[in-house]
């Protein structure tokens, strides 16, 4: 006896679960770009340069949202290298 085929049914289930997956996926990439977008957003002061406590704050506060969940990895090691250079790149006082 030879082996049974799945149905058509079963195939749509797992169709329209894979789908709602990838729509879930996508939802939650553009939601995390935006927030990221909305909570680092630059902080300048009336030099056009943030301070080394602002650029802390934020770098704090990239941790926390990492420690939460709200971002991927991925993100938050970009996120942290961009903070990390910009706390670099400013003049030593």
């Amino acid at each position: 006896m030879g082996t049974q085929r799945t149905t058509f049914d079963k195939l749509q289930r797992e169709r329209a679960k894979k789908a709602k997956a990838a729509e879930k996926r996508e939802r939650r990439r553009t939601r995390d770009e935006t927030s990221a977008d909305a909570d680092l957003g630059p902080t300048a002061t009336a030099s056009g340069q943030e301070s080394a406590a602002e650029l802390l704050v934020l770098i704090e506060t990239l941790h926390k949202r990492f420690e939460a969940k709200t971002i991927s990895f991925e993100d938050f090691e970009e996120q942290k290298a961009d903070l990390f250079g910009r706390l670099a790149a400013l003049p030593i006082e």
